[in-house]
């Protein structure tokens, strides 16, 4: 033993003489800088197989500050580095002794150290995966740099929940930037300056398993994951190519990079975010962030009302001197010797938007502008609002101002307003005599000019007054264009991705005089229709929206036109003459989903529903995460899924909430969608999102298991044995009362009893297995908590069976029970009161999404054609 410690001591003073690097492991005492050892990139240290590097470096071009790093040899990208904020001299030294490692500079002045161990160091060892590691004499890890990870993550690294990585300034400045990739008990965020502006769970790669609590990141040689219950559950899941090296790093321009190295050569697998004006400083404080489509870069400017920045070309500042940018909760400026009077907003106009708007709750809601407004001037953090029109939302800016994004959504009405200091002019003193007369003179010269303008006001007002009747009876449009059938001028103005313009006399005759109406709903009647080349189509005459300008309803059907997928009804051309706003659809020869699952038909066959579930979940998976602008349906029902040939579906009236007028959407967002399918969501004023649809898509996987409505009478071919829960099952087929069909069903899987939520028309010709699968699949969709829904991408994989079935979280569900309550309560008194069948079904009905976790929410009767969407 004597021996082979001699036999080591030799050789850690001939390594440390001579300045030649060690291979996986140094003793202590040990000492390197920069300047100590012949590898001119200050390395030294090596992994057994020579993957990875120790390094004294100093990164890109600067010659002045080094870091101690480890870095990975083929690709030579830094991984970690350890005094990152306190960088040193090419003299400083990088010192191993039994307390730990510690740099300082050439001075001696202290700049970093590994914390207090509980024992001695008797080696420091870098791993094959690129962890250095401190082991006591017994061989026990007392510290290891995965543990203290900087902006890189690679294979066999964790990145547990409550730590985070910090992107680095620049390449070649190392200290810590603005932004942070944290980890949460439900997904992987990105921020900025504490600001959220991207979640893995929103990337339409990532597969979503809400059920379980995220424990922690990591990295394999298939791709990016969140793992929860110690590793045995997959929350997030992205699958990539198989790779033996991969990293995960946040790089200092705020996107989050995969990249792999295949043959050394470095390949970004995965971005986020992918658009580049999401990332929140891309264009400085106050610069706006286009996409340039040709060069698919971002173009920075600056936006109305603001110019760039003298000092820094980076940021933009109010083009009128007279109003200067505060500085969040900094009172240095009352002191500057600048006379301010007030607070002004700066508008930033139409189609702009704001990265944190997105992510962040509104801090008031139902407010006007000038509430919101004053909200702000109150706080000195605040630094702008943006401003929803229809909704009375009011967003703050705090604390820092980043970049402003051009708008993604034709309907956004966001406006946003930067705060600004506005600086009283100077006072003229001094008997300037001309200046004190013109405003002695204004009163007079008013009164003389006043009674002129309001009678030129009147002559033009009756002016446009007459040439506005004179249009209407000649059926010229306000855009220039004939509005009457026979009109030739219908291309006077050109939208791009437009489908095919009908004129009203075509689809008149198309539809026989309207004569054969096949469907009805709240915006209006659909009728069967034959075109020339003998094609079928099905022609919504749209009668409940206000009359909006051509242009503006053109430019919202060439949205909508430009939604293509297997399982979204086509929509194949449009009308817009005068008055009448028409939508020609391709005709769906079976009808609607609720003809076929609850009429007197032929009855569904079970794999005639899986695969009507299958194709719905994929056409509302391409709505959300496949389209250029994401969609989100708001009224996913059977009357909105239309059958085909062989039962193939696809989803109707996705984007016609775009087509309502400001004054019918401040309607609409308050109650959209139909009795039976709302979210909880709808009834708090919670924000509405994609995961609003995938609890609709619960509901009607419900009916597709059961063959009947969620809510409905209790009827012979439908009893249920009497249990505990209070909602009035009984197997009585004479009984009358409700049947909430989403509790039975949560009660039935408690118990494992799938098969007898089954239709039973169906008469055995269907398994548990088969039924379990839709069962949990469809509560899970139907979570309270919209973060626990899966998204539908995720639904597609469970139902495709390419991803494990999630398990229901019960508390989650439990607000099932208290809908069923309110069922029994309607059954009490519809049996004490003799009330009809009828009154029980609309009182039970509005029971059944009115009340959210406990706080009842009252609703008046309102028919589902009333609030839903056309067939």
């Amino acid at each position: 033993m004597e021996s082979f410690l001699l036999f080591l001591t030799v050789s850690l003073s001939w390594v440390v003489v001579s300045g030649l690097s060690s291979s996986e492991f140094i003793y202590p005492n040990f000492t390197a800088s920069n300047l100590r050892f012949i590898d001119s990139s200050g390395s030294f240290l090596f992994s057994r197989n020579g993957t990875f590097k120790a390094s004294m470096l100093n990164p890109g071009t600067q010659q002045t500050n080094f870091y101690l790093c480890v870095v990975h040899v083929a690709s030579n990208i830094i991984i970690w580095s350890a005094n990152h904020d306190a960088p040193i001299s090419n003299s400083g030294e990088m010192s191993l002794t039994v307390n730990g490692i510690a740099i300082t500079d050439r001075d001696g002045s202290f700049k970093w150290a590994t914390p207090p161990l509980k024992s001695s160091v008797s080696l420091l060892q870098l791993t094959e995966m690129g962890s250095l590691v401190l082991l006591d004499q017994l061989n026990e890890t007392l510290w290891e740099s995965f543990d203290y990870p900087t902006d890189t993550v690679v294979i066999g690294q964790h990145l547990p929940v409550g730590i985070v990585l910090s992107s680095a300034v620049s390449n070649s400045d190392l200290s810590t930037g603005d932004y942070r990739l944290a980890i949460t008990a439900s997904d992987a965020i990105l921020q900025w300056r504490g600001m959220t502006y991207w979640k893995l769970s929103m990337d339409i790669n990532a597969y979503v398993n809400l059920n379980y609590a995220v424990e922690y990141m990591a990295l394999n040689q298939t791709g990016l994951w969140l793992l929860g219950k110690n590793g045995s559950v997959v929350i997030i899941q992205v699958n990539l190519f198989p790779s033996d090296f991969r990293i995960a790093k946040l790089d200092d321009s705020g996107q989050f990079i995969v990249s792999s190295f295949p043959a050394a050569a470095q390949k970004q697998e995965f971005v986020g975010p992918v658009d580049e004006c999401q990332i929140p400083f891309i264009c400085g404080r106050i610069g706006l962030c286009a996409d340039d489509t040709a060069s698919d870069t971002p173009v920075c400017s600056c936006p109305s009302n603001f110019r760039a920045s003298s000092q820094n070309t980076k940021s933009c500042v109010p083009s009128d001197d007279l109003n200067s940018l505060p500085v969040a909760c900094n009172s240095t400026y009352i002191n500057s010797g600048l006379n301010l009077s007030s607070v002004s907003y700066l508008g930033l106009g139409y189609g702009v938007d704001y990265f944190a708007n997105d992510f962040a709750m509104p801090v008031k809601y139902g407010v006007n502008l000038s509430t919101c407004q004053d909200l702000c001037s109150a706080d000195c953090s605040c630094l702008g609002v943006f401003f929803e029109n229809l909704s009375g939302s009011c967003y703050v800016l705090e604390n820092a101002l980043g970049s402003i994004m051009s708008s993604t959504t034709s309907d956004d009405d966001r406006l946003g307003f930067i705060k600004t200091l506005v600086k009283d002019s100077p006072a003229n003193f001094g008997g300037n005599n001309s200046s004190s007369s013109q405003t002695q003179d204004f009163p007079l010269v008013a009164l003389v000019l006043l009674p002129f303008t309001g009678f030129f006001l009147l002559v033009v007002m009756g002016f446009f007054w007459w040439r506005r009747s004179r249009l209407a009876k000649t059926g010229t449009g306000k855009l220039g264009y004939q509005t009457s059938p026979s009109s030739g001028n219908l291309d006077a103005f050109s939208i791009p991705g437009l489908p095919i313009r009908f004129e009203y006399k075509e689809l008149d005759a198309a539809t026989d005089n309207f004569k054969t109406q096949i469907g009805s709903g709240g915006f209006g009647a659909v009728f069967k229709g034959t075109l020339p080349d003998k094609s079928l189509v099905a022609v919504k005459k749209i009668t409940s929206l206000g009359v909006q300008g051509k242009n503006e309803f053109c430019t919202e059907i060439a949205v909508i036109g430009n939604v293509h997928h297997v399982n979204l009804v086509k929509l194949k051309g449009f009308c817009a003459e005068g008055r009448q706003r028409l939508l020609v659809y391709e005709y769906m020869n079976r009808g609607s989903l609720d003809r076929s699952l609850f009429g007197n038909g032929p009855v569904l066959e079970w794999q005639e529903r899986v695969e009507i579930a299958l194709g719905t979940a994929r056409g509302l998976a391409y709505l959300h995460r496949g389209c250029q602008q994401k969609i989100i349906h708001c009224d996913v029902k059977p009357e909105n899924i239309l059958l085909h040939d062989h039962f193939h579906a696809k989803i109707s009236d996705f984007g016609l909430s775009k087509l309502l007028t400001p004054e019918q959407s401040s309607l609409f967002t308050t109650m959209r969608g139909t009795r039976g399918y709302l979210a909880p969501e709808w009834l708090t004023n919670s924000a509405i999102s994609d995961k609003t649809d995938v609890y609709s898509f619960g509901m009607v996987l419900f009916e597709l298991v059961s063959g009947r409505k969620n809510c409905s009478p209790r009827t012979q071919s439908h009893s249920m044995d009497k249990d505990n829960s209070g909602c009035g099952h009984s197997s009585s087929s004479s009984g009358r009362g409700l049947v909430y069909f989403p509790l039975y069903a949560l009660e039935m899987h408690e118990l494992g009893r799938y098969l007898e939520l089954a239709d039973p028309r169906l008469e055995g010709r269907v398994n548990s297995e088969e039924v379990e699968k839709l069962v949990r699949v469809a509560l899970c969709c139907v979570h309270e908590e919209p973060a626990l829904r899966p998204n539908m991408v995720s639904v597609v994989g469970m139902l495709e069976g390419d991803f494990p079935l999630s398990e229901p979280i019960v508390e989650s569900l439990n607000f099932l029970r208290f809908y069923g309550r309110r069922f029994a309560e309607a059954s009490t008194i519809e049996e004490t009161n003799g009330q009809s069948d009828t009154m029980l079904y609309q009182q039970a009905n509005t029971a059944c999404t009115s009340s959210i976790s406990g706080s009842n929410v009252i609703l008046s009767y309102v028919s589902s054609q009333q609030i839903s969407g056309a067939r």
